[in-house]
């Protein structure tokens, strides 16, 4: 059996469109919008308007679910100084949480983490991977421990 990854976003949007994937069907039934992680440009930390409008489609999701929290992992490249990678990546948390707060998510469901390079989704010479925020969603007692 063969077991195509892609973690190409906008491949992934083409193919999905492509198969007759509805976006807003998704989101008045409930579920969980699939896409977790969103990549930025180099010394970005501002969402496009395809991200923001994932983003707006897990705020939906979590203000029909008001047990789960979402926890924002934030991320950057190893380039640079780690103070600076650090503050890039709370940079783009922070835009991120501002997002879902400004469509209805309470500021409590929200943990924040901004790791700056320490933890690279790919090989630290693949800068464009490693440049991302993660979502995580949490049950309410997971995220009260944490």
């Amino acid at each position: 059996m063969t077991i195509l990854v892609l973690d190409n976003p906008e491949l992934i949007a083409k193919a999905a469109v492509a198969a007759g994937f509805n976006a807003a069907t998704l989101v008045a039934e409930g579920k969980r919008p699939h896409r977790m992680k969103f990549h930025y440009g180099y010394n970005k930390h501002a969402l496009d308007s395809s991200d923001s409008a994932i983003i707006r489609q897990h705020a939906v999701y979590l203000t029909q679910h008001p047990a789960v929290s979402v926890r924002i992992h934030g991320h950057s490249d190893n380039f640079g100084a780690e103070d600076y990678n650090r503050f890039l990546s709370r940079l783009r948390t922070n835009a991120v949480a501002k997002l879902l707060m400004k469509e209805g998510v309470a500021e409590s469901r929200l943990l924040v983490a901004s790791w700056g390079s320490s933890r690279p989704l790919a090989t630290p010479d693949d800068r464009a991977a490693n440049r991302r925020v993660e979502l995580e969603y949490l049950t309410r007692d997971v995220a009260k421990a944490l």
